[in-house]
C-alpha cells in the first residue's frame, strides 16, 4: 500500500471532479490533503476543455440535475478520448427515476476505469433498477462476513459484465475486478454520522487511479484503506465534547499527515 500511496505524492495528480454542491469543498480539500490537486467544472461548455488538462476524471451525481448531466457526458466521453482516469459514484442509484437512468447511461457511453458505491447502488447498476434508501445502502443488502462469498462473487461478476473495477463501500469493502478481490476492514463506523465521506472517497480514489495507471486494482484499493485509516485515526484523536463537525475535519487532517509507513500499520485486507 505505501508505494500507492507515495506515488500521489509524488506525482500530484490534477483531478477534474464534477461532484455534488452538498460536499463539494470537503472533496477538494481532501484531495489536497494527498498531495493532489482538484479542479471542480460542471457546466457542458467548460467541462470537456478543463478536463482535457487533468489526468483523472470524477463523476458523482449526488445532487443530480439537467443542468449539469450533459457536461458529465461529454467530459467523459473527451476523457475517453484522451486516455484519462474516469470514476463514476452513482450516488442514489435506485433511488429515482432519473438517478438511475443517468447512470445506467453513463455506463453505457462512458468508459469507466472504477464504479464505486455502496451495495445497493452497485445492484442497480448490475440489475437495471434497485431500491437505494435514499444515498445509503438498503440494510438488507450490506455486505457481512455471513454473505461474504455470495458479495465478492457478485462484485466479480459485475466487474466481467462492466469490464472495469467496482469498489463496494460499507462495513466492509469490495475492491474487484473480474479476477481479483480486495476484502478490507478499515473505518469507523462512525463515519456514516459525516455527509460525504463516500464522496470523498470517490475524489481520492481517482487521484490515487492517475498516479499508479499500471495496478488500477492495487490503487483503488489502497485508497479505500487509506479513507478507511483516516477515519481510524481521526477517531482516536477525538476529545470530550467533539462531534461530527470535529471528526470531518480530524479525518482530513489524517489524510494531510498520512505516510506510507502509517498507511501499512493501519491497513487491513485480504485478497480472494
Amino acid at each position: 500500500m505505501r508505494q500507492y500511496l507515495e506515488n500521489v505524492r509524488a506525482k500530484s495528480p490534477l483531478v477534474h471532479n464534477i461532484t455534488n454542491y452538498v460536499t463539494v469543498n470537503d472533496v477538494a480539500n481532501v484531495i489536497l490533503a494527498i498531495g493532489a490537486s482538484p479542479i471542480m467544472s460542471d457546466d457542458e461548455e467548460d467541462a470537456p476543455d478543463i478536463t482535457a488538462i487533468c489526468g483523472g476524471l470524477n463523476i458523482n451525481i449526488g445532487t443530480l440535475n439537467k443542468r449539469t448531466i450533459p457536461g458529465m457526458f461529454l467530459a467523459g466521453k473527451r476523457a475517453n478520448e484522451l486516455g484519462h482516469v474516469v470514476l463514476l459514484d452513482p450516488v442514489g442509484a435506485g433511488a429515482s427515476k432519473l438517478r438511475t437512468e443517468t447512470a445506467n447511461n453513463l455506463i453505457k457511453e462512458v468508459k469507466f476505469d472504477v464504479v464505486r458505491g455502496n451495495i445497493s447502488e452497485i445492484k442497480t447498476l448490475y440489475y437495471g433498477s434497485g431500491s437505494t434508501k435514499g444515498v445509503d445502502a438498503d440494510v438488507a443488502d450490506k455486505v457481512t462476513d455471513e454473505t461474504l462469498d455470495s458479495a465478492v462473487s457478485f462484485v466479480k461478476a459485475l466487474a466481467e459484465k462492466l469490464d472495469t473495477i467496482i469498489a463496494v463501500t460499507g462495513a466492509i469493502d469490495l475492491v474487484a475486478d473480474k479476477d481479483k478481490c480486495y476484502v478490507i476492514r478499515n473505518g469507523r463506523a462512525e463515519m456514516g454520522s459525516i455527509t460525504g465521506t463516500g464522496c470523498q472517497l470517490s475524489g481520492l480514489m481517482t487521484a490515487f487511479l492517475v498516479a499508479n495507471p499500471e495496478d488500477k486494482l492495487g490503487a483503488a484499493a489502497a485508497a479505500v484503506c487509506t479513507m478507511g485509516a483516516a477515519g481510524e485515526i481521526a477517531w482516536e484523536r477525538m476529545q470530550p465534547g467533539d462531534g461530527n463537525s470535529t471528526y470531518r475535519n480530524r479525518i482530513i487532517d489524517a489524510i494531510y499527515n498520512m505516510d506510507g509507513a502509517t498507511l501499512e500499520k493501519y491497513a487491513k485486507y485480504a485478497i480472494i
